[in-house]
C-alpha cells in the first residue's frame, strides 16, 4: 500500500480540485476565451478566406460557421462539465479513464502537441516583435540596418531576430508562470483590446471611405439562393472546416472549466462563442474590404484581396499603423499562445512529473522546448514529415475525447472518489492493470486509427476536417462495448 501511494500519489498542489469559494469564472469571462481563441492571425484569414476567396454565398458561410459553433458549443460543455464540477484538470480527469500510468502518458500526447505549436507560435511572435525592432532601428538611423551586424545569419536568423525571439520568451515567461488570476486578468485585457482596436480601425475606414466599403460590400456579398441543393456540400465544408479550428482545444477546455462559478455560467460562457464568431466575422470581413478600398485608392498594386494582416501591413506604407497594427497581433498572439498551447502543455507536465515540477520550473521546461522549436523551424520543424508527423498526433485528441466522455458520464456515472484519485489504494479502480486501463488504450488506438485515416487515406481526405468526431465516436462506442 505504501508502495502504491508512492508511485501514484499526486503531490502538486497546482492540479488539486479547485476549491468551490474560488471558483470565479462567469460567464463573461468564457466570452473572452472563446474571443482570445478566435481573435488570432489565422482566425483573421481563415473567416476572410472562407467568404471572399471561394466566391460562397455568404449566408451559406455564416450559417456553416455558425452551425461547427454549435457542435463546439455541445461538446464543450460535455467535456466541461466535468472539470466544472469536480474542479480538477483536463490530466487529472484522465486518470478516471485511462489509468494513473496511462494518464501520464496519454496526456502528454496533447503535452507534446501544445510544446510544438508553443514553439511555432513564439517564432512568429517574435517575427512581429522582429519587425518593430526594424522600423525603430531605421527611424534612428536608416543605414543602419544594412550594416553588416544584420547581415549575419545563424540558423536562419540574425542579430534583430534571435533579440526578438530571446525577448518573446522571457515575455512569455514573466506572463504565463503568474497565477489563475493573472491569467484570467490577461485573457479579459486582451480579449477587450483586440476587440477595442477592431473597432478603431473600423471607424477610421468607415470615416474616410464609407460609401466605397458599402460598395465593395454588396459586391463580395452574395444571399442568393441560400437554400438550395448545389450549397449542402459547401455548408458541409465550411462546418468541418471551421470546427477543426477550435477542436484542438476542445480536449483541455477542462483546464478552464474547472475554474466555472457553475454549470450555468459554464454553458452561457460557452454559448458566446457564436455571439463571437458573428462579431469577428463582420470585423474581418469589413476591415479586409476597407483595406483593399485604401489599396485601390493609393494605387497600390496586389493581385489578389489580401486575407493576411501580416501581407495587409506590408502593403500599407505607413510606419506608425504598421506599429499600432503589429502590438494588437502580438497581444492577441500571446494570450492564444496562452490558452491554446501553454496552459495545457502546463498541466500535462505537471501530471507526467506531479513531485518534481511546478509552475516555474514548467515554464522553463516549456520555454527550453519553444526555443529548440523555434531555432530549427525554418531547417527542420517547417518541413512536410514533421507536419505530418504532429498532425498524426492531433489524430489522437478525438478518441481521448470519446472514451472520456464515455467513462465519466456511462462508466463512473458521474461519480468521482477523489481520495482514491489522489492517494490510491491497491485496490482502487483507477489503478487499473498496474495503472493502465488496457480497454481504454485499446479503444484509443482503433479510434485513432480510423481518425488518421483521414489524413493518410487519400480516399478519405475530404474528411479530415471532421476527424476528430470520426474518432471521437469510434472510441466511444467501443469502450462502451468492451464496458459489457
Amino acid at each position: 500500500m505504501i508502495q502504491a501511494k508512492d508511485k501514484y500519489q499526486l503531490r502538486n498542489w497546482e492540479l488539486v480540485s479547485i476549491n468551490p469559494n474560488k471558483r470565479d469564472w462567469y460567464w463573461v469571462d468564457f466570452f473572452n476565451y472563446w474571443a482570445v481563441s478566435i481573435q488570432s492571425v489565422i482566425g483573421f484569414s481563415l473567416i476572410v478566406s472562407l467568404y471572399l476567396l471561394y466566391d460562397l454565398n455568404s449566408l451559406v458561410v455564416l450559417g456553416g460557421t455558425l452551425f461547427a459553433g454549435f457542435i463546439v458549443f455541445l461538446l464543450t460543455n460535455f467535456i466541461g462539465n466535468i472539470s466544472q464540477s469536480s474542479g480538477l484538470s483536463f490530466p487529472v480527469i484522465l486518470r478516471m479513464s485511462m489509468g494513473f500510468n496511462g494518464a501520464r502518458y496519454v496526456g502528454m500526447i496533447r503535452g507534446l502537441i501544445g510544446i510544438f505549436m508553443f514553439g511555432v507560435q513564439t517564432f512568429f511572435i517574435s517575427k512581429s516583435l522582429g519587425y518593430i525592432f526594424r522600423i525603430i532601428i531605421f527611424k534612428i538611423d536608416s543605414q543602419l540596418i544594412n550594416h553588416e551586424f544584420f547581415l549575419l545569419f545563424f540558423f536562419g536568423l540574425n542579430a534583430i531576430d534571435w533579440s526578438a525571439l530571446f525577448l518573446t520568451l522571457i515575455i512569455q515567461f514573466i506572463l504565463f508562470t503568474q497565477s489563475q488570476n493573472f491569467n484570467k486578468s490577461f485573457i479579459k485585457f486582451s480579449s477587450v483590446f483586440i476587440y477595442f482596436g477592431l473597432v478603431l480601425f473600423l471607424i477610421i475606414i468607415i470615416s474616410e471611405h464609407y460609401a466605397e466599403l458599402v460598395s465593395s460590400f454588396k459586391l463580395s456579398t452574395n444571399i442568393n439562393n441560400a437554400v438550395s441543393k448545389n450549397n449542402i456540400y459547401p455548408f458541409i465544408s465550411i462546418t468541418g472546416t471551421m470546427f477543426a479550428y477550435f477542436s484542438i482545444m476542445l480536449v483541455n477546455f477542462g483546464d478552464f472549466s474547472r475554474f466555472a462559478k457553475n454549470n450555468s455560467e459554464m454553458t452561457k460562457g460557452n454559448l458566446s462563442l457564436l455571439l463571437n464568431i458573428i462579431l469577428f466575422s463582420l470585423f474581418a470581413l469589413a476591415i479586409c474590404l476597407g483595406a483593399d478600398v485604401i489599396m485601390a485608392k493609393s494605387s497600390i498594386s496586389v493581385e489578389r484581396l489580401l486575407t493576411n494582416p501580416n501581407d495587409i501591413i506590408g502593403k500599407l506604407n505607413n510606419n506608425y499603423l504598421t506599429v499600432v497594427s503589429l502590438i494588437f497581433i502580438l497581444i492577441s498572439s500571446l494570450s492564444t499562445n496562452l490558452i491554446a498551447n501553454y496552459i495545457p502543455s502546463q498541466n500535462t507536465l505537471l501530471n507526467f512529473i506531479p513531485n518534481s515540477l511546478s509552475l516555474k520550473s514548467t515554464g522553463a521546461l516549456i520555454s527550453i522546448c519553444a526555443l529548440a522549436v523555434s531555432t530549427f523551424w525554418l531547417s527542420v520543424f517547417s518541413q512536410a514529415p514533421i507536419l505530418s508527423f504532429f498532425d498524426t498526433l492531433i489524430a489522437f485528441l478525438g478518441p481521448i475525447f470519446g472514451i472520456v466522455v464515455a467513462d465519466y458520464y456511462h462508466v463512473q456515472r458521474k461519480k468521482i472518489n477523489h481520495k482514491e484519485l489522489f492517494y490510491p489504494k491497491d485496490t482502487t479502480q483507477y489503478i487499473y492493470n498496474n495503472g493502465w486501463n488496457n480497454k481504454a488504450l485499446y479503444s484509443l488506438l482503433i479510434g485513432f486509427i480510423f481518425s488518421a485515416s483521414t489524413i493518410w487515406n487519400i480516399n478519405f481526405i475530404q474528411y479530415q476536417p471532421f476527424g476528430f468526431i470520426i474518432g471521437a465516436f469510434i472510441s466511444y462506442i467501443l469502450y462502451l462495448l468492451l464496458q459489457k
